[in-house]
């Protein structure tokens, strides 16, 4: 059932926040009828109507979401639902810890990572480059760090570090030194302020490249203010210790750290020998644990692309999960 329902000007039926790649995690994910799922990052809900629409009374829908405003976008969806829901505020791996230390077991777990629109359309959240904002990009407003106190506390080889590692920023450490320059003069406080000093940083034909050219920065800083890779790697070991038998796990990503963490998960976990060629026999004792369903990552159609640009980067993979 959609909804038509609106919070604070956001509505979740807008051509702008299109769940990606719906169609095609449907059909990987298979649900049926009395399946419980868990939707480890609900925001606000796209994902979550489609697969309700194949769930009868006798399933279990378990919402996730760091961001507090998640759960308006929850009680909207569970009120049209005849099956049992529940909505947890917190990060993804932690609510799966928590879930499988109280013997739930899922036979469907999906995550839909990076920023949700929900966020990015919120100039006071500071995720966008576009808008002129205090530089927060916390997605739990209650978080303990915000991006102002990295960009003005951190020292120069950190910043580069994180541009580097985070956002495969090429002139990470440029940037990084003249963020320090500016702010001996005054403090960062502004998600603009942060556009201007990335600007003056590089050369000048970067500038005028593919994509906004603090778009990298600005990626950089909220993989780390959000611990981002370290929820997922955590995040994914508990969803495999929550799934059962048969149970299905699908990663949808944006760029290529996290992409490449999801596929080494999996990897890992085939039951490949990973014993030296020149012994006769197997030791190592190699145990599948996943049957890997996309041999590789499922991408958007151009048709999709063009009706939501944002879904341009994303990846689906999905594993599921072998009886031992």
């Amino acid at each position: 059932m959609q909804l038509n329902n609106s919070i604070q000007g956001f509505s979740s039926n807008d051509p702008a926040h299109l769940p990606v790649l719906a169609d095609e995690l449907l059909n990987l994910l298979d649900p049926q009828p009395d399946d419980t799922v868990i939707d480890c990052t609900f925001g606000a809900g796209g994902h979550a109507r489609r697969v309700a629409r194949e769930l009868h009374q006798d399933a279990l829908f378990i919402g996730v979401d760091r961001d507090p405003v998640a759960k308006r976008y929850f009680d909207l969806f569970a009120q049209h639902q005849p099956f049992r829901c529940r909505f947890i505020h917190g990060n993804f791996a932690h609510a799966l810890e928590d879930l499988n230390q109280n013997g739930i077991e899922a036979d469907l777990i999906y995550l839909d990572l990076g920023v949700s629109s929900m966020q990015l359309d919120r100039p006071e959240r500071g995720f966008s480059y576009s808008y002129n904002a205090p530089l927060d990009m916390r997605m739990d407003p209650a978080g303990k760090r915000t991006a102002r106190e990295l960009i003005n506390e951190l020292p120069a080889a950190e910043l580069a570090r994180i541009f580097k590692s985070y956002g495969e920023e090429r002139y990470a450490r440029q940037i990084a030194k003249r963020i320090c320059i500016e702010r001996d003069k005054k403090p960062f406080e502004t998600t603009l302020q942060l556009v201007d000093a990335v600007k003056a940083a590089i050369p000048t034909p970067a500038r005028f490249g593919a994509g906004h050219p603090a778009r990298r920065v600005f990626q950089a800083l909220r993989i780390a203010v959000n611990d981002e890779l370290a929820s997922l790697e955590q995040g994914l070991e508990n969803a495999m210790s929550l799934l059962a038998p048969g149970g299905r796990l699908a990663v949808i990503s944006f760029h290529s750290l996290e992409d490449r963490i999801v596929k080494q998960f999996f990897a890992a976990r085939v039951g490949k020998c990973t014993c030296p060629p020149d012994l006769p026999q197997c030791v190592c004792e190699a145990r599948a644990e996943v049957r890997v369903i996309t041999r590789r990552p499922v991408a958007p159609s151009e048709d999709e692309i063009a009706e939501n640009p944002r879904a341009q980067s994303a990846k689906l993979r999905v594993a599921e999960k072998l009886a031992q």
